[in-house]
């Protein structure tokens, strides 16, 4: 089947969107939105209010272009709220490998096969590590490179430091269990390694779609695990989507209170969550009375 949609200009764009039903307040600010954030991209906002099996798209209840775009503007807010926190738990995530394992094994742990479960993700994560690393542009790497020549790889304290938080989450995966991993779930408040596991990849799933602009607040996450037996306290509801974003920022905040237990993420997200637009909520996997939890308190 051939592509035939032709590019429309921004008036047109408008008149499209009020054909289906879409209200507007102000077609000059909506003209001035448009030509600073792609209709496009907009489609991800007004899809869930849309009739999407009927070609031509009907909004199926009562709302305007002011509405979708307070709701884009929640959506980057809660993805900045989100991204600032990731990147704390990264960096203390990236650290505690390191330690761990750099004082069970030596700086150049992260070359040896015999640490790791599949010698081919091995071999793979190494090379995708070393591409990377020459990549870098930081003066550590330029350092080492210039100045020693065994190891021809810099130590794990610099090679670790410049990978993507991905390729973190895999090398992590694919190392075998042993006394470091669950020094470091414990330094999370994790007796479960395969939990901490798991937060890591999703940490880096989500860390990315905030990394490149996507849409957040209703996203189809990949499942979240939830602690059977946590260190410190946790929501005492389980029953909650997994795969919702709510349940990620439970372990976000989990771990945020361990690692930087004054932070300021659940006040932001209180205030945050007051102004959610267009009833979402729901849609975000947060029950009616989160807030009540102990755990939120």
């Amino acid at each position: 089947m051939k592509y035939t949609k032709l590019p429309i200009s921004i008036s047109d764009q408008i008149e499209k969107l009020k054909k289906r039903g879409l209200q507007f307040g102000n077609e000059v600010k909506a003209a001035h939105y448009l030509s600073n954030i792609s209709y496009y991209r907009l489609r991800a906002y007004t899809y869930p209010f849309q009739d999407n099996i009927n070609p031509d798209h009907p909004f199926i209840k009562k709302i305007s272009f002011e509405e979708i775009i307070n709701l884009y503007v929640f959506d980057r807010r809660l993805r900045l709220l989100i991204f600032n926190a990731i990147e704390k738990i990264e960096i203390s995530l990236r650290t505690q490998i390191i330690y761990q394992y750099s004082m069970a094994y030596g700086g150049f742990w992260h070359l040896n096969p015999q640490l790791y479960n599949n010698s081919v993700y091995f071999a793979e994560q190494i090379a995708s590590l070393q591409k990377e690393i020459d990549r870098s542009n930081e003066a550590f790497i330029k350092h080492y490179k210039s100045t020693y020549t065994d190891p021809e790889e810099p130590p794990s304290w610099m090679s670790l430091e410049v990978s993507s938080m991905g390729l973190l989450s895999k090398i992590f995966s694919n190392l075998k269990k042993d006394r470091c991993k669950d020094q470091i779930a414990l330094h999370f408040g994790l007796k479960d390694v395969d939990v901490l596991t798991n937060w890591i990849y999703c940490f880096s799933i989500i860390r990315n779609t905030c990394a490149h602009h996507g849409r957040i607040w209703n996203r189809r996450l990949p499942q979240i695990a939830m602690p059977r037996k946590p260190v410190n306290s946790f929501i005492g509801n389980k029953q909650i989507h997994a795969n919702k974003i709510y349940a990620s920022i439970c372990c976000i905040h989990y771990i945020l209170n361990i690692i930087s237990p004054r932070h300021d993420f659940k006040n932001k997200l209180y205030a945050l969550m007051k102004c959610c637009p267009l009833l979402q909520e729901k849609e975000m996997g947060f029950p009616s009375d989160w807030q009540n939890e102990p755990f939120w308190q």
